[in-house]
């Protein structure tokens, strides 16, 4: 899938990013896009930061919403609830929405969904080499991490189990390649 993505933003006038490389003192970057950032990219930038620590990686990440809400950006309850179980405070957190200097930036940047991926794709074109779904990339699948918002709390959970399969994989992906 990176060869065809790599010709075609060839094909498109774009650098082609055949591995993840950047200036050595750079941390790797990844960013997390979803629809709203109040749940499912802000658990897997969370759960992800959690991992770098852990693993004493030098991978930066944040997480962007392509439709925040001005007016609903605080954490989803449920989603501020599993990450309080797991010992993490995202009270703080507040929404912000996908920007081209993100785009810029980053080098990967990982979509929840499909939709998401060519919503991102279609908006900064530039970015078609470095732009996966998070199964996509991790997996090679092409499961959607759903949305969970409004829903019940199992509705969650399911999201978190995803959460919890693919971004290790994705983040060893990721850091190999930035070898």
């Amino acid at each position: 899938m990176v060869d065809r993505r790599n010709a075609l933003a060839m094909f498109l006038g774009f650098a082609a990013a055949p591995d993840l490389v950047r200036a050595e003192s750079e941390p790797l970057k990844i960013a997390f896009v979803d629809t709203g950032n109040t749940g499912r990219s802000l658990m897997a930038e969370v759960l992800t930061r959690d991992l770098i620590t852990r693993r004493g990686l030098h991978v930066a990440v944040i997480s962007r919403g392509l439709d925040v809400d001005p007016f609903d950006e605080k954490p989803e309850p449920n989603a501020a609830i599993l990450m309080t179980d797991r010992g993490f405070d995202v009270t703080a957190h507040r929404a912000r929405a996908l920007v081209p200097a993100d785009v810029t930036h980053a080098d990967l940047l990982l979509t929840m969904t499909a939709k998401h991926l060519t919503t991102v794709v279609a908006a900064y074109p530039q970015s078609v080499a470095r732009t996966f779904t998070l199964a996509q990339y991790a997996a090679g699948t092409t499961a959607d991490i759903p949305d969970a918002w409004g829903k019940p709390m199992a509705d969650y959970r399911a999201v978190l189990k995803q959460l919890d399969l693919y971004l290790p994989l994705a983040l060893a992906k990721a850091t190999a390649s930035a070898r």
